[in-house]
């Protein structure tokens, strides 16, 4: 026996050169290095690297914010496509004096599609002030211009790409790729959910299809995939699978819904740091206790039929959107944190035709979301709920004419230096202005906005610091508003 160990360690000695000495400490060292990074992302409940506060949760629970927020929850209006500012919201005078002209060397640069550029074209639609505060609404929003004194516009926002996908991206997450968490995720991630009897992050999309980048608009990213949107459907049943085949006495339920519990612990028990089985998990938990919570939540019937046709659910036009408006208000009211209400496609999108599309998409949404606002102030919802509309970016201020198309089939090309979008509610200073663009409507120019000063803000209504809002992936301390710098747009604020 004495006689076999030797031989063993002389065999290792004899194996054991110098070459192989640089190669296995190099697999050691890495591998610690390796295991170090995995275990940061893997292992929630660690604290978050470069922090000795910040905790990185994989549930659900209500979490304590940062400092004592405005909002309890949020209505995101996602308008994708870029709605035009100067036909909304940002009226420009000054196009009628240069109508005709061409553009200048700077704007030329920023044009997508250059061999269909026109001249500077004024916008078709008549400004109106409107309200005690004044301000200027067009006429292609009749029912939100009676709510103006309620919502905070911010004509100065800008963007650093004019393509949709991109654009998207960064308005979503944060940065231009594709891999990043959304906002709805991150907002989750922070404050969990007052509600356990819902997702705390809800999608209502249209049934029309989806919007650009599909379900990338709401991704977890490298966050724990509990943190990810959950689609409800706005036509049927609201989600799929929602209710047994079977009914079974409460006790029999009850008995193997325990049974279940305890196999799925030890079964997680055996396999520790698998971030996609505690979210399988964690789902299927949530979804026994949707099964009566989320019946309840998402069945517009109840509503008053006065309620009904406030938000347009009996035309045909806005019933859609309409429902959606109806639904999120249903959602927010019993706690859920953020639902986000999108469009198919890009219908904002108006390279052509650009009157009659504008007032096209304008007619799906512009009843439901002004009625909207009215019902959450009505049932006292309005200073608790955030609401945020807005797209990727806007239009230039020219015509853009496609081959073979006559001037009143004109539309407009993507504007990423200067576009509008408006906030209400939860702390936000109604009938409010903030900034501007030039006086074509171009680019912004006074007190501009980045998405990042977006984000912040969003977050700071919530009673979260963006700075702290961490989660540790790769070595590095991620945020939505990354490294750039960011300000709260405290003008808007109360």
């Amino acid at each position: 026996m004495e006689t076999h160990k030797k031989t063993i360690r002389q065999l290792k000695i004899k194996d054991f050169n110098r070459r192989s000495f640089f190669s296995r400490i190099g697999d050691g060292l890495y591998g610690a290095g390796l295991a170090y990074l995995l275990g940061q992302d893997f292992f929630p409940g660690k604290l978050a690297l470069g922090s000795s506060k910040s905790f990185q949760p994989s549930d659900l629970k209500k979490r304590d914010s940062h400092f004592e927020p405005k909002a309890r929850s949020i209505i995101h209006f996602f308008m994708n496509g870029g709605p035009s500012q100067i036909d909304l919201f940002d009226p420009k005078p000054a196009l009628k004096k240069y109508a005709g002209q061409p553009p200048g060397r700077d704007l030329a640069n920023d044009i997508e599609f250059i061999n269909q550029a026109g001249s500077f074209m004024p916008s078709p639609f008549k400004f109106t002030q409107h309200g005690q505060s004044g301000i200027p609404i067009s006429e292609a929003l009749p029912y939100l211009s009676k709510q103006v004194d309620d919502i905070a516009l911010i004509r100065s926002m800008y963007t650093t790409h004019f393509n949709h996908e991109p654009a998207i991206f960064l308005m979503q997450g944060g940065r231009q790729f594709s891999n990043r968490p959304a906002i709805g995720s991150w907002v989750v991630y922070g404050l969990g959910t007052e509600n356990q009897n819902l997702p705390a992050y809800v999608v209502l999309d249209d049934p029309k299809g989806l919007p650009v980048n599909h379900i990338q608009n709401w991704q977890s990213g490298w966050l724990p995939p509990i943190f990810q949107g959950t689609r409800i459907r706005s036509k049927g049943s609201p989600l799929l699978n929602l209710k047994p085949e079977e009914e079974y006495p409460d006790k029999v339920v009850q008995l193997a819904r325990s049974l279940l519990a305890r196999m799925d612990k030890q079964h997680q028990d055996k396999r520790p740091g698998n971030p996609q089985l505690d979210a399988r998990i964690l789902n299927y938990e949530l979804a026994a206790r949707m099964q009566l919570s989320a019946s309840d939540a998402l069945d517009i019937r109840q509503e008053r039929e006065v309620t009904r046709e406030m938000y347009g659910l009996n035309n045909e036009v806005t019933s859609s959107y309409g429902r959606r408006c109806l639904m999120a208000r249903r959602l927010v009211e019993r706690g859920v944190r953020m639902v986000q209400i999108y469009l198919d496609g890009q219908i904002w999108d108006n390279h052509t035709s650009l009157e009659k599309n504008l007032h096209s998409a304008c007619g799906r949404t512009d009843q439901p979301i002004a009625a909207l606002i009215r019902d959450l102030k009505q049932r006292g919802l309005f200073d608790s709920t955030l609401l945020v509309w807005g797209g990727e970016f806007g239009r230039l201020p020219l015509s853009q004419i496609a081959d073979g198309a006559t001037a009143k089939q004109a539309g407009r090309d993507h504007g990423p230096t200067g576009f509008t979008v408006w906030l209400a509610g939860a702390g936000i200073k109604g009938g409010t202005i903030y900034g501007s663009t030039d006086e074509i409507g171009y680019k912004s120019v006074k007190n501009r906005v980045s998405v990042h000063d977006l984000h912040a803000t969003i977050l700071h209504q919530l009673g979260i610091n963006h700075r702290e809002l961490i989660f540790s992936h790769d070595g590095r301390n991620e945020r939505l508003t990354d490294e750039f710098p960011a300000r709260i747009i405290n003008e808007i604020l109360m």
